[in-house]
């Protein structure tokens, strides 16, 4: 909306030539979300222990049972600040945006269901039924990709700089992997205090800026990467770190409300879209490594059980074993998020060792 309006408003004075800037409207973005999320966190938060408390935590360490009626789908309000903050700053003629926004709140819708169903019935919608879900999305979303988005099916490898295969149909597999994969595994790294939007913020913030990297012909060139006309994204990615700090900022230990699915699935899965849309996809196992050695956690714990009748972690995922050996919850989330921002910058790295 700002930017439509600045067209206007360089009339009447060229300094508002800077919102059509990149870099100042995502700085904008980013500043727009954390106050509105602080300045309306607490009333989300007073609604949601009306409306949202979360029942009896399955398969957690008995410490976690006191959380049992914590004020829940505080992922809700990420979407509400994001969304609002996206069609505020963007340029709402870029197909990327629309995009976004309904994969942003497909997954939300999908998540929210879960969440309800726990709520109300007290257990969620079954795995079957989610993934099914998330399939029938993920497909309708690849479909936007290409036909409707323009989006190049060619796959850029990390380190290789003259490999670039081109995917062609099979793109629509391999979306549905990685937007289902993404946000199955911020789902399943949504367990501690603090734990999932920290990690997402910083991938957040590592992809907002290879958005912008590949979407600026200059800058692609130079760094070998394809061009990918998602400089605007740069934007949204804002508003992405900005709500979750906003998040963060009562999600963080000791939280006083929980993200819920219907942020996790819904985050989850713009991350995954981002990386698609800048063709880094295969950055994502590196940055947002600890979202998959938190699935192969829960991978290998069911694996061995059932191959060899014993648990190989005392609790999977993994945040749950390093509770039950002793660690402290605002350690591990501390630790974990180091981790990733050393995965955040390799992943960096790479667009130039190339």
């Amino acid at each position: 909306m700002i930017y439509a309006l600045s067209r206007v408003l360089i009339n009447l004075h060229t300094g508002f030539n800077v919102l059509h800037y990149v870099s100042f409207r995502s700085i904008a973005a980013l500043l727009s979300a954390l106050i509105l999320s602080i300045l309306v966190g607490n009333w989300f938060i007073y609604l949601a222990q009306r409306q949202f408390r979360s029942k009896q935590r399955e398969y957690t360490p008995e410490t976690h049972q006191s959380k049992s009626d914590m004020p829940t789908m505080g992922g809700l309000f990420i979407l509400f600040v994001v969304s609002i903050t996206t069609l505020f700053w963007c340029d709402l003629s870029n197909r990327y945006i629309w995009i976004f926004l309904f994969t942003l709140w497909t997954y939300g819708v999908i998540g929210f269901f879960d969440d309800w169903s726990k709520i109300k019935q007290k257990q969620g919608i079954s795995a079957r039924s989610k993934i099914l879900l998330q399939a029938g999305a993920a497909l309708l979303i690849s479909v936007l990709l290409v036909w409707w988005g323009g989006l190049n099916t060619t796959l850029s490898v990390p380190f290789i700089k003259s490999f670039s295969p081109q995917l062609g149909v099979f793109f629509i597999p391999w979306a549905l992997f990685v937007l289902i994969g993404t946000s199955n595994a911020v789902n399943l790294t949504d367990g501690l205090d603090g734990l999932a939007i920290g990690s997402l913020i910083l991938n957040f913030a590592t992809f907002a800026s290879i958005c912008y990297l590949a979407g600026h012909t200059v800058i692609s060139a130079y760094l070998g990467i394809p061009f990918a006309h998602t400089a605007e994204l740069t934007v949204v990615g804002g508003a992405l770190v900005g709500a979750s700090l906003g998040f963060l900022w009562y999600n963080s230990y000791p939280a006083q409300i929980f993200m819920g699915d219907v942020g996790s699935l819904a985050l989850g899965a713009v991350l995954g879209l981002m990386a698609l849309m800048s063709k880094q996809e295969m950055l994502l196992p590196i940055a947002g490594g600890l979202f998959v050695i938190e699935t192969l956690s829960v991978i290998i714990q069911v694996a061995s059980f059932r191959l060899l009748g014993r648990r190989f972690f005392r609790m999977a995922p993994i945040h749950h074993h390093f509770e039950l050996i002793g660690w402290k919850e605002a350690k591990i989330t501390v630790r974990f998020g180091i981790i990733t921002f050393i995965l955040c910058l390799i992943a960096l790295i790479t667009l130039k060792v190339r």
